[in-house]
């Protein structure tokens, strides 16, 4: 867990656009396992403990954001333990949850989506220890995962919702162009790209595997999202100090933006660059 978090940068709370609130709301907490943090009649924000790691802001007019649309193809919630992992696959077979799994070599993952489609990971970081590096570039893979090791690793708990740890790993996105999406997320924002797969360009900050991916499977060619639009509202981009921001807007700032807390990757998605506290 510690490669994630203590780094340049990281990620901290995502935002999602959503048409029926009470619905979407009701099943990151009663499925999923998050807890209500705070509610108004707009908005909802749910985390674990006292952090807040998703908002849900209401939009009825918002348009249902199409499959080839730039945006969120999923926000990956990062599990303190492989055996969180195990009891939440447990879990989600008891609901009956369509879910699908992968082993990244890195990671070890199970996905599914919410009721207004907007994809969810939950994830179990490998050692640090045990991942491939060379030159800069980490090896991950999209192999089948061991269930039957997986659910070993419950011993037998039952899922309570998610533990206390659990932080937002990364986001993939699906973006335009892969050559824009370098130039914005490594260029201009400052993370380090760290591995390439077809059709996939993964960034990171201080030598964690990824925490930002983008990808062109579905939206090769997808203009700036229109507004409003369900799906993806913000990415909060924590840095570890004031000179790491001071970077990351001044690199903002050459590239002809504003360097005010809230930028726009080419596509439209709001980014909140923010210190962590």
């Amino acid at each position: 867990m510690d490669a994630v978090i203590n780094r340049p940068l990281s990620i901290g709370r995502v935002a999602l656009t959503v048409q029926d609130l009470d619905r979407v709301s009701s099943f990151y907490q009663d499925v999923v396992g998050f807890r209500l943090l705070a509610s108004d009649a707009v908005s909802v924000q749910l985390g674990t403990g006292s952090k807040m790691l998703l908002e849900l802001r209401h939009d009825s007019q918002a348009r249902w954001r199409s499959a080839r649309d730039a945006g969120l193809y999923h926000v990956a919630f990062l599990l303190p333990s492989r055996s969180d992992l195990g009891c939440f696959y447990q879990h989600a077979q008891s609901r009956r949850l369509n879910v699908r799994t992968s082993d990244h070599a890195v990671s070890e993952s199970v996905y599914f989506v919410d009721p207004e489609g907007n994809g969810i990971e939950l994830c179990a970081d490998r050692r640090s220890s045990d991942w491939k590096w060379d030159d800069g570039t980490v090896e991950m893979t999209i192999d089948w995962l061991n269930i039957d090791s997986l659910l070993e690793s419950a011993a037998g708990r039952e899922w309570r919702g998610l533990p206390e740890g659990t932080v937002v790993g990364h986001l993939n996105l699906q973006v335009g162009d892969l050559s824009a999406a370098e130039a914005f997320y490594a260029g201009v924002l400052g993370f380090d790209i760290t591995c390439r797969l077809p059709g996939a360009s993964f960034f990171a900050s201080g030598g964690y595997h990824h925490h930002i991916a983008t990808n062109v499977w579905n939206s090769n060619g997808a203009a700036v999202r229109p507004s409003p639009v369900t799906g993806l509202a913000d990415i909060e981009v924590v840095a570890a100090s004031e000179a790491v921001l001071d970077a990351v807007r001044s690199r903002v700032a050459s590239q002809g933006g504003s360097a005010r807390v809230t930028v726009r990757d080419p596509w439209g998605t709001s980014i909140t660059l923010t210190v962590a506290g």
